[in-house]
Order: C-alpha cells, then sequence, then structure tokens
C-alpha cells in the first residue's frame, strides 16, 4: 500500500472519532469500505501509526499533513496538549492575541464611516438592518451571483469542464455557510439562514465557499492531483490553505468595475447597495475585528473564561448583538471546530501576502499543494 494509501486511511480511521473531522472524502471506495468495516481503532494507536508514516516520509506537503493528523490523534488519546500547541501542531501556526488597540482602531474606523445618531453599536446595526437580505431569499441572490462570479475565476484558472454547485439553505448550524465537496468536480453549498446577511455579505460568500475559493480549489486540485487531495481534514495545514484561498479570492476577481456589476446584480433584487467607498472601509474594519475569534478561543481554553464571558466580550469588540455573538462562541466551542478560527486570519494573511494582487500567484495556490511554511517563509 503506497504513503497516500495510508495517509487516507490515518484520516479516515481518525474521523470516526468525531463527527465531521473529515471534511470531505472522494478518494478510493475501497478504503473508505474497509475502515467503514472494521471497528474504530483507538486514537493512542492511531497516534503511533501516525508516527511511522510521518517518519517514513521525504520533508513535504504530505508529511506536514500527517504531522497534523498525528498530534490530532494524540489529542484525542487524552495527551495533556495545550490549545496553542494543539493548533501549531495541526496547522503549521501558532495563534497569537489580537491587541485590544486593534478592535479600538476598527471601532474609530467605523465611527467615521457609519451614519446616523446613537452609539456605535447602534449606528452599526442600522446600517447592517438596511442592507440585510432576507433568510428566504439570500440563496436565490446567491444562485444569481455565482455565474457572475464563475466568469471572473476563468480569467484566473482553467476550471475543469463538468464542475458544478448545488444551493441549499439550511438553519440551526454553529457557521454561517458550508461548501461539502462531493468529488466528481461538484460542490453542495449551504446557507444558514439563521444568520443575519447583507447583500455585501452574499458577495463574499460566493468568491469564498465558490469561485474562486473552495469549490474552484477542490475541483481544480481532484482534476490534476493524486489521491492525497481527495480526502478534506480538518484539524490540518490544508485547511488553512484553503480558507486562506477563499479569503483572499474576492479581491482578485472582483476590481472596481466587476464590483460594481456585481452590485448590479443586487440592485436587480431589491437590495440596498453602500456607496463603494463606504462599503470598503467597513469591509477593512471588520477585517481588523476578525481576531476577536482567537481570542475569544485563548481566553476560553487557557485562561478559563466560560462562554457566557467569552461572547459578551464578542459582543463588546465585535459589535453585535449577544445571541449573535454566542452563536460565534459555539463554533469556538464545537469540539470538530475548537481550534478551527485561526485558519481564517491566518490563512488570509499568509495567502494574501504571498498573493500581493498576482493573480499567477492566486493561480498557484488553487492548482499546487503549497505548505504553510512557504508561506510563512515568503
Amino acid at each position: 500500500m503506497s504513503a497516500e494509501e495510508d495517509y487516507l486511511l490515518l484520516g479516515l480511521r481518525l474521523g470516526k472519532h468525531v463527527h465531521g473531522l473529515v471534511d470531505a472524502y472522494y478518494g478510493p471506495q475501497d478504503l473508505h469500505d474497509a475502515v467503514d468495516d472494521e471497528p474504530p481503532v483507538h486514537a493512542s494507536e492511531l497516534a503511533e501509526d501516525g508516527a511511522r508514516l510521518r517518519d517514513s516520509l521525504e520533508d513535504g506537503w504530505l508529511r506536514d499533513q500527517v504531522a497534523a493528523c498525528t498530534t490530532y490523534a494524540r489529542m484525542l488519546a487524552g495527551e495533556e496538549i495545550s490549545y496553542s500547541d494543539e493548533v501549531e501542531g495541526c496547522y503549521g501556526v501558532r495563534p497569537e492575541r489580537t491587541p485590544e488597540s486593534e478592535f479600538e482602531a476598527a471601532h474609530r474606523e467605523l465611527d467615521e464611516v457609519l451614519p446616523g445618531d446613537g452609539s456605535l453599536f447602534e449606528r452599526r446595526q442600522a446600517w447592517r438592518e438596511r442592507h440585510l437580505c432576507p433568510g428566504d431569499k439570500a440563496v436565490e441572490v446567491l444562485g444569481d451571483l455565482l455565474p457572475f462570479f464563475r466568469e471572473r475565476a476563468a480569467t484566473v484558472v482553467e476550471l475543469p469542464e463538468g464542475e458544478s454547485v448545488a444551493l441549499e439553505p439550511v438553519t440551526d448550524e454553529p457557521w454561517w455557510a458550508f461548501n461539502y465537496y462531493l468529488g466528481d468536480l461538484r460542490s453542495r453549498v449551504v446557507l444558514n439562514i439563521d444568520v443575519p446577511t447583507t447583500g455585501v455579505d452574499l458577495l463574499h460568500l460566493a468568491a469564498h465557499e465558490v469561485y474562486p475559493g473552495h469549490h474552484t480549489e477542490h475541483a481544480v486540485k481532484e482534476h490534476l492531483l493524486g489521491i492525497e487531495e481527495r480526502i478534506q481534514l480538518v484539524p490540518t495545514p490544508q485547511a488553512v490553505l484553503s480558507e486562506g484561498i477563499a479569503e483572499t479570492g474576492e479581491d482578485i476577481v472582483l476590481d472596481d468595475a466587476a464590483r460594481e456589476e456585481a452590485y448590479a446584480i443586487l440592485r436587480r433584487h431589491g437590495l440596498a447597495v453602500p456607496d463603494p467607498e463606504v462599503a470598503r472601509r467597513i469591509t477593512g474594519a471588520g477585517e481588523r475585528l476578525r481576531g476577536i475569534g482567537v481570542n475569544v478561543a485563548l481566553q476560553i481554553f487557557e485562561d478559563g473564561m466560560s462562554p457566557d464571558q467569552a461572547a459578551e466580550y464578542a459582543a463588546k469588540w465585535g459589535l453585535r448583538p449577544l445571541e449573535e455573538a454566542k452563536h460565534s462562541v459555539s463554533f469556538v466551542t464545537d469540539p470538530t471546530w475548537r481550534a478551527y478560527t485561526i485558519t481564517y486570519t491566518a490563512g488570509r494573511d499568509l495567502c494574501r501576502r504571498y498573493v500581493d494582487g498576482d493573480p499567477a500567484r492566486f493561480r498557484r495556490l488553487l492548482m499546487e499543494p503549497v505548505r504553510i511554511s512557504e508561506l510563512l517563509s515568503a
């Protein structure tokens, strides 16, 4: 059996311990069936299997993936690992707290740009409410945005013939949206309509989950690469790269003219569209607040903060209603996703610095298994 097949087996066996750990599998069916039919392998044995496989591999992307699986198996086996060590062992980047001065600067930016009277929280909520897309309409609007985003993505990378996406609404989930990559160049993208979503949010969602984000990356790599890319595992460096691609893609495919075309689609659905400069400043300030998620995780898992206290912290700095903040904290405390929050901020920062506005570099990220260590060195 090849090292790639051993890696797939390791990932599938880990997935029997934690629901959702295997984000997607579209590799050889016989391997999946074999793991499905066997009893769960104890996590300590999987940690030993992972260490042996890791040590047999040359330095490279696959070794990084196996090392991450080994760290996760050790944690499942009950080994005492700090939250920061868990994150670094799985994702190749160590979590760092964002100074609250960064959040204060974002608040100042929002204070300058948000119109109206009242507190900053009240003005931000009023601005979002003016631009909200009703939940029962959001999937329809997203469906109309995707052909446009597909055209834009196709200018950056050649899309495999036959790739396709199905959209569905869902409720009662700890996340906002999700791409279930099904293999054979197909994705099922779901939108949690419990989460308030603006038209501008839908532009980001289209780019993040579909074109040129998750669906594009998975379809292109399924078409071009080997079986080692046919499993998507949550606690691995692969996720950092994938979220970084998804967070960076909007800027690559939407210049000012293209963004205005996307806004025109929103207007056709009767959605309010902000002034582009105002939207840019609000989005930029919002990005400075993304570090709240990592701060919350560190406070819960390393400082002993309660989830209720963490929700109050997230609500204060994120300028969000407490119930929304509790929803975001539920993502951080979910057993599958507790370490995952770093993938958005670290992935975005690493990929953005590497790409630096160059479509050719972004294309490489979509087509090759780039290592996190290479992005860090860049």
